[in-house]
């Protein structure tokens, strides 16, 4: 057996292995909540993600305190068709600033209480990230494939190790993070296909393009369409196509988090492109996928539309790097101290609320 075949079946036995989350354990996490001595659904979107987390853990003993953001860096050939504002050059810079805690996310991911981890899984320079590189970035994606199809399930069997390795270590909780100058290009040209729209529909400005930028990443991608043919009804052809190692193994994050039953919270868009593209590998690794923020990028909100999310965050976000899914721990964190902690009417001997029809 070769390398592609054992790729291929480590994907499908992940696959296999996807159970969706417990429904029983949620409706009691429900119950729980309507008992607490507080108005019923006071804390709205935050009750709902708890009671998901439980199910998707498989115990009304929620517990989120071992927590980690996996970020993965990754180049993208596109960037030479002048689709960014910057050079290659800067997610090495970027990526290597992670270790040494000066970057956005390490410096939330420090006031969160959330390892990081990032993850070179295609820069195009080598750094002294950990190196799970599939190769050095994708090709340009505007005259053929980003990358061949054994690159794209070797990235997501990739995210999918990373995912199992975390759990093993203890890890209840994860976030899908990624750094690669291009990325909105790559994830906006999958987002059309993935939701059957004109690229004009899902693309924007990334980090600051003008209107003359935008109109040519738009025109690059829809050219790329043209000539790829990715097709519609195969998540990872569309992956290989026209997307990038950064999304490759965040697709397999979600997938191998949903394996162990480990929560994984999307970032913004890009993440959020891989959250539906592994549910589109296997539709119950859905009830593992929570949202973070409502990204700036045109398709973010379909995105989550698609993927039946709502994103509790709204900022005006569109930093990437994972900062957006560390910003909600502190948030879970809150609302779980609610519910371990807080009495309940019984405790108290106030009658119960009862919801009104």
């Amino acid at each position: 057996m070769n390398t592609e075949d054992t790729l291929e079946n480590a994907l499908e036995d992940t696959i296999a292995g996807i159970k969706a989350p417990d429904p029983e354990i949620k409706r009691d996490v429900q119950s729980r909540w309507d008992s607490i001595a507080k108005p019923l659904h006071g804390l709205g979107l935050l009750e709902d993600m708890v009671s998901d987390i439980a199910a998707a853990q498989g115990t009304t003993q929620i517990d989120i305190r071992r927590r980690a953001l996996v970020t993965f860096c990754a180049d993208n050939g596109v960037v030479a068709e002048g689709v960014t504002q910057t050079g290659q050059e800067v997610t090495a810079n970027v990526a290597e600033n992670f270790l040494t805690g000066n970057a956005t996310a390490s410096i939330l991911c420090k006031r969160a209480g959330t390892d990081h981890f990032p993850v070179d899984i295609g820069m195009a320079k080598r750094t002294s990230v950990p190196d799970r590189r599939i190769a050095a970035g994708t090709q340009d994606l505007l005259y053929g494939p980003a990358m061949t199809r054994a690159q794209a399930v070797q990235g997501i069997v990739t995210g999918i190790g990373i995912a199992e390795e975390l759990a093993q270590k203890g890890y209840r909780i994860l976030a899908a993070g990624e750094m690669g100058i291009g990325n909105t290009t790559t994830s906006s040209a999958m987002a059309s296909v993935l939701l059957d729209k004109d690229p004009e529909e899902v693309t924007g400005r990334g980090a600051g393009l003008d209107s003359q930028g935008l109109a040519r990443k738009i025109e690059v991608i829809r050219e790329s369409l043209r000539v790829n043919h990715p097709d519609p009804a195969d998540p990872i052809d569309i992956l290989a196509c026209e997307g990038g190692f950064d999304i490759a193994g965040m697709t397999g994050l979600f997938l191998g988090g949903a394996a162990c039953r480990v929560p994984v919270v999307c970032d913004g868009f890009i993440s959020a492109v891989a959250a539906l593209t592994a549910v589109r590998i296997c539709r119950e690794a859905a009830g593992y996928v929570f949202a973070s923020h409502l990204s700036e990028e045109p398709a973010a909100a379909m995105i989550l539309e698609a993927l039946h999310k709502q994103a509790p965050i709204r900022c005006g976000m569109h930093l990437g790097e994972g900062t957006g899914a560390v910003m909600l721990f502190p948030l879970l964190d809150m609302a779980l101290d609610v519910y371990h902690g807080m009495p309940t009417f019984a405790d108290i001997e106030i009658e119960q609320y009862k919801e009104l029809k």
